[in-house]
């Protein structure tokens, strides 16, 4: 039998597929980027199991996450959303993800990609925790806080130090695998 972090739930496929797949394999795809920066934020008061089911319905709500696209979307369109019973019907959410979109592709004209302005705040590589099994993981640290307000400067919004770290432990730029999780051996 497989140890799991102590989060990830094992009476739940989707979690643990997403546990054993997914959360610390480090992301240098923009789209991928882009997406997971959403989702962390339509997490917000929410579990994250709760935005892992409608994810492919995120997916299609927002073109794929398609940021030119999401960039051109209009009262008519935001209208739509908040009818969508497939993701989170949140009027600041939705507003924020066409917003997010905009500076998103800001940050790719000023860096040549978004991949490069976010892994800076962790100087380009991964950083790797040693986390003992059932140690509490930090809710935040200085590199999502610096995150954070730098992404807030740029006028991204649902991007508090909180998400922002979610977002650096689902993307890799932080691997907090327990010391006795299999995937911290890999």
């Amino acid at each position: 039998m497989k140890i799991r972090c102590a989060w990830c739930p094992t009476d739940n496929p989707l979690y643990m597929e997403y546990h054993d797949k997914e959360w610390g394999v480090p992301v240098h795809d923009d789209r991928l980027l882009f997406e997971m920066l959403i989702l962390e934020g339509a997490q917000a008061g929410l579990s994250w199991l709760t935005i892992l089911k409608r994810r492919e319905s995120y997916r299609e709500a927002f073109d794929h996450f398609d940021a030119r696209k999401i960039t051109r979307y209009d009262k008519k369109k935001a209208a739509a959303l908040m009818q969508d019973p497939g993701i989170i019907r949140n009027r600041l959410k939705i507003a924020a993800t066409i917003d997010n979109a905009r500076a998103f592709l800001a940050v790719q004209r000023e860096h040549g990609t978004f991949d490069r302005y976010i892994w800076s705040f962790v100087g380009g590589k991964p950083k790797r925790n040693h986390w003992k099994p059932g140690e509490r993981l930090p809710a935040q640290t200085a590199e999502a806080e610096a995150m954070s307000k730098d992404l807030k400067k740029r006028g991204f919004r649902f991007v508090g130090p909180t998400i922002c770290y979610a977002f650096m432990q689902a993307v890799g730029m932080v691997d907090d695998h327990s010391a006795d999780c299999f995937r911290a051996k890999k």
